[in-house]
Formats: structure tokens, sequence, C-alpha cells
């Protein structure tokens, strides 16, 4: 299994931090910077850049645009989605269109999607 960390992605981590979507600068300075489980953004994990990840609660938090929905982009994110579950991650996906369709619901999702993990690994304690 190839290490979690992969030091070559971080500096186009950085650069994707500085320069975040609309939908992605709306779902963190307006939910997971504050969220009581700390969230990071753009985090390295192996050969991939998750969008939001919570390592308390083993979850990343995808938000993907049209691309993702054509065949090439969903195979893609097949890959990646496999690739992350090695790792005991569980990944949610939300299309970028419902972070300003339904922002309360995307947030209460992301919410019940944490407590659930949090849940989860205290019930295996």
């Amino acid at each position: 299994m190839q290490k979690k960390h992969n030091k070559s992605l971080v500096p186009f981590a950085r650069q994707l931090r500085k320069n975040m979507t609309k939908e992605e600068r709306h779902l963190w300075y307006g939910f997971l910077r504050d969220y009581p489980v700390k969230f990071l953004r753009q985090k390295v994990l192996g050969r991939y850049i998750a969008d939001f990840y919570c390592a308390r609660a083993n979850l990343v938090v995808e938000l993907d645009g049209s691309g993702h929905y054509e065949d090439k982009g969903i195979n893609k994110d097949e890959s990646r989605t496999e690739f992350l579950r090695q790792y005991g991650l569980k990944v949610i996906r939300i299309p970028n269109n419902e972070i300003f369709k339904n922002f309360l619901g995307v947030c209460e999702y992301i919410d019940l999607a944490v407590k659930e993990s949090l849940r989860q690994s205290n019930s295996k304690d």
C-alpha cells in the first residue's frame, strides 16, 4: 500500500488552497472552518488531494463539478474512492450545484456523516 502522505503533491495542494472554487470557499467559510470537529482543506492523501478531510471521523468530502459525471470522471472517481477506502476513509461526494441550491441540506448531510463515523469508531473502542 502506498504511503498516505506524498510530499511531491504538497506545493500543488497549497496552490489549490489559495485558489479554491467558489463552491469550496462557500462550504469552507460557511460551515467547515468552524465545525467542532477539525477539517482540513486540500489534504494530500497518497497520490490524491482531497477537497476536505476530517481525520478524526476518517471522512473525505469531495465537491464534484460536471466533469465528474462523464464516463472518464466517473472512472477516475471510483479509483480514487477505492484508494482512499484502503486507508479506512469514507468518501462522500457532493455535486457543486448543491452548495448553492441546498447549502443547509449539504451541511446537515456532512454533519450526519461525521457523527455516524464518530459513533462507529467509539463503538469499536
